[in-house]
């Protein structure tokens, strides 16, 4: 199974890379979790440049979603709002086939920023309709270095609910999988949590 796992920062020392990146040594062995922390490399989204004229960053880009059987978001707020670089990405996608059915789900590294989880809860809702929004897990990372945030993640109460999180995760995967109706699949899903 491929999950890929997205940062909506482009820091090279960002809370969220970070938080990936541990959760990333945590994922069961049967599973690989991609990080990808470099958004700020896409171009800005523009209709003029899509089908055959999409940059081919963009197209590797799409290529990684659309091999990924779900997806992890964790994002900073800026301004109260999604990143650009976020923002552009999703956009990228929006006329696109990779995101429609796509399940999602997000992490948070801060015990603010819930004025950008409401607008990206929406939009993400928007673009897939296997957005899984009960599926949630929060730890303040706020202020800490990545390698403070690696050992306080390794701490056994921390990596316990990042394993279950996890867990959680790959099972709504295979139970989406298992289900070929799209409508029974999110009928499921609200019962499953």
């Amino acid at each position: 199974m491929k999950i890929l796992a997205i940062s909506g920062s482009a820091r090279e020392s960002s809370t969220n890379t970070a938080l990936l990146r541990a959760m990333r040594k945590l994922a069961p062995v049967d599973v690989e979790l991609l990080v990808i922390h470099n958004l700020n490399t896409l171009p800005i989204f523009s209709p003029d440049t899509e089908g055959n004229k999409t940059p081919m960053v963009v197209c590797e880009f799409l290529e990684t979603v659309s091999v990924a059987d779900g997806i992890i978001i964790s994002s900073p707020e800026y301004v109260r709002a999604i990143p650009g670089g976020l923002k552009n990405a999703i956009d990228w996608m929006v006329s696109r086939f990779e995101i429609i059915d796509k399940p999602i789900s997000l992490v948070h590294a801060s015990h603010r920023g819930d004025d950008m989880l409401a607008s990206l809860r929406l939009v993400l809702s928007t673009v897939s309709s296997n957005f899984l929004e009960s599926l949630f897990f929060r730890i303040p990372l706020i202020g800490k270095s990545p390698q403070e945030i690696t050992e306080l993640l390794s701490q056994p109460e921390h990596e316990s609910q990042i394993v279950s999180f996890l867990h959680n995760f790959v099972a709504a995967l295979q139970m989406i999988e298992s289900t070929p109706n799209p409508a029974f699949k999110r009928d499921a899903l609200k019962h499953a949590h």
